[in-house]
C-alpha cells in the first residue's frame, strides 16, 4: 500500500510540487533550507487534507499548511534534509523542474505508473465540459512542461491504450487532451481521481451516483 501511495505522491510532486535546497540567512550566517512543498487551491479542502496525510504517512513528518492571504492558495510544506535526501535517493530531481523533471524509474512499471498519472492530473489537470451543438462533451486535459517526464507521460498513456491528442502550447509545453465519454470512462476505471473536484465532475458527466461515506 505504501508503494502505491508513493507512486501517486510522485505524480503530485511532479505536478504542483517542488523539492528544493535554498540558502537562507539566519543569525548572520548562511544556512541551507531543505524543503518539500506542494501548492494547491485552498478551496479544495478535501484534497488538501488528503495530500497532507500522504506527507505524514510517506515521509513521516508533520507538514505545515500555509494559506496565502487574499488568494485561493495553500502550501503544504515540510522542512528537513532527511526528506529531500529520501526523495533524491528515490530518483526525484531538485527544483527547478523546467526541462529537468523526470518520473523516477522505480515508478515506471504497470502497477504503479497509472497512479503517477493520477497524482499529476489531480494537481495539474482538468475535466472540461463542452457543449457540441447541444450535446455535452467531456474532455480531459493536462499540461506538461518541457522535461523528460513529458515523453514518459505520453509513453504511459500509449502503453495503456488511451486515445489522446498532443498539442504544442508554446515554450516547449504540451497539452495532452482526451476527448469523449469513452475515454473519460476508461480513465475513471483505470486511473481514477483522488481530487474530489475532478471525481464529482467526472461522475456527473458519466451519470454515476456513487454512495460515499
Amino acid at each position: 500500500m505504501i508503494v502505491l501511495d508513493f507512486a501517486e505522491f510522485a505524480g503530485i510532486l511532479l505536478g504542483d510540487g517542488s523539492i528544493g535546497i535554498y540558502p537562507t540567512k539566519a543569525t548572520n550566517r548562511i544556512k541551507m533550507l531543505y524543503t518539500v512543498k506542494v501548492t494547491l487551491d485552498s478551496r479544495e479542502v478535501q484534497y488538501g487534507k488528503y495530500v497532507a496525510q500522504l506527507f505524514m504517512r510517506l515521509l513521516g513528518g508533520n507538514p505545515m499548511v500555509i494559506k496565502t492571504p487574499n488568494q485561493n492558495v495553500q502550501n503544504i510544506v515540510l522542512h528537513g534534509k532527511k526528506y529531500t535526501d529520501l526523495l533524491q535517493n528515490i530518483g526525484f530531481i531538485l527544483s527547478p523542474k523546467w526541462k529537468r523533471a523526470i518520473i523516477p524509474n522505480c515508478f515506471m512499471q504497470p502497477d504503479l505508473e497509472l497512479l503517477v498519472v493520477r497524482g499529476y492530473f489531480d494537481t495539474d489537470g482538468s475535466v472540461v465540459v463542452t457543449n457540441n451543438n447541444g450535446t455535452i462533451y467531456p474532455r480531459l486535459e493536462m499540461k506538461i512542461s518541457p522535461s523528460p517526464m513529458q515523453a514518459q507521460f505520453i509513453e504511459i498513456l500509449k502503453r495503456h491504450n488511451f486515445h489522446f491528442g498532443i498539442y504544442q502550447i508554446g515554450k516547449g509545453k504540451v497539452r495532452i487532451q482526451l476527448n469523449g465519454k469513452e475515454q473519460l470512462e476508461k480513465w475513471y476505471r483505470e486511473i481514477g481521481f483522488s481530487n474530489l473536484r475532478h471525481l464529482e465532475k467526472a461522475e456527473r458527466l458519466l451519470q454515476l451516483n456513487p454512495i460515499r461515506p
